[in-house]
């Protein structure tokens, strides 16, 4: 099993947080497993963990729908971030709507981490989920 310091969930559903844990328990080894029901409560987490010294995480699972910052605001702000480590960041979503896709792209073109997209719900965790950047066509 891999083993990964510090995940990140941001989705405000507790069934798919819920599930992804789950999951996460047969694929990696990972401590520091912490979720958030929006993007600025994730990015207040970050930037404590930043001040503090720690590590910031290495996974994030980034719902795009939820209230108060939606995972696009969080990207954008993640982005904009002076955060020197390339983390993996699986943007999750119910949507079916082809901008969503597209927002996507325009956000892996221009981010130096590397992004996934998924489609809830999500079955299973993939290793390119944890290790690598899937590559659009």
């Amino acid at each position: 099993m891999k083993k990964i310091n510090s995940i990140y969930i941001i989705d405000d559903d507790p069934i798919t947080i819920f599930g992804i844990k789950k999951m996460l328990k047969t694929t990696v080894i990972c401590k520091d497993i912490k979720a958030f029901e929006n993007g600025k409560a994730a990015l207040e987490g970050l930037t404590k963990r930043i001040h503090k010294g720690a590590s910031i995480p290495e996974v994030i699972f980034l719902d795009i729908n939820m209230p108060i910052m939606d995972g696009w605001e969080f990207l954008q702000e993640f982005v904009n971030m002076d955060v020197k480590e390339k983390i993996i960041i699986n943007v999750i979503t119910s949507s079916i709507d082809p901008l969503d896709y597209q927002k996507w792209n325009d956000f892996r073109l221009k981010s130096p981490h590397y992004l996934n997209f998924k489609n809830k719900p999500i079955y299973k965790i993939e290793a390119s989920d944890l290790n690598r950047v899937n590559i659009a066509s």
